[in-house]
């Protein structure tokens, strides 16, 4: 059987359609992800060991395990524990804790190249611990980040393609059904390819932008 280009563009508005989706797990997840990862980078700055270290725990398993696992803990481990939920809950959950570890340690990171002596000075001036971090930390870390934020966020897209497997209808499962009906898969799975491409591209170039745009700011 031949590759029909025919049949690939003939399948493309399906899958934009389900991207929608996917586009929606991915903004849940990413706003979840920086604001359990914002949180924990503050937690672990008041340095109490035993919080830093059940933190320091939850970031090795989970960058110590498949996503995939995390998923299928999520959906079908959960529930023995009587916490019940659906499958676009239990995805966003999963892929919350997996991206929230990893924002949180390129949080931390991005925390120790801010001078201290800022600090030093905001806190002689009398402000308060929540506006030195609201005012002085919090905007400089999350511009320090920023490439690693937008890399983050493309992976944020690509990981839902793993939520198939627990039958949330986005991109990779509606090109399963597709590809399993017509008995052309090859066609199929490269036109989700192409909009996963689309997607990532779309905030790399937000991601620039942005980049561009703070530059000008500093600049100025």
């Amino acid at each position: 059987m031949q590759f029909s280009f025919e049949f690939m563009i003939a399948t493309l508005p399906a899958l934009i359609k389900a991207s929608g989706v996917t586009i929606r797990v991915a903004l849940i997840t990413i706003v979840l992800s920086l604001s359990v990862g914002t949180l924990l980078t503050i937690i672990r700055a008041f340095k109490i060991a035993i919080i830093n270290n059940a933190i320091g725990l939850y970031i090795s398993f989970i960058r110590g395990t498949p996503l995939m696992v995390q998923i299928f803990l999520a959906f079908y481990a959960l529930p023995s524990l009587g916490i019940r939920l659906g499958p676009m809950t239990a995805g966003v959950l999963a892929i919350t804790a997996n991206n929230a570890a990893f924002m949180t340690e390129i949080f931390r990171g991005a925390l120790t190249s801010i001078p201290a002596g800022q600090i030093e000075a905001a806190a002689s001036l009398g402000l308060k611990s929540r506006a030195i971090w609201l005012r002085v930390i919090l905007p400089q870390l999350y511009l320090r980040s920023l490439p690693a934020i937008v890399s983050e966020c493309t992976i944020v897209v690509k990981g839902t393609a793993l939520l198939a497997v627990i039958t949330v209808v986005e991109v990779f499962r509606t090109a399963q059904q597709i590809g399993s009906s017509s008995f052309r898969p090859f066609e199929t799975f490269a036109a989700a390819g192409l909009v996963f491409l689309g997607l990532s591209l779309v905030i790399s170039q937000f991601g620039l932008w942005l980049e561009r745009r703070f530059a000008l700011r500093r600049g100025a």
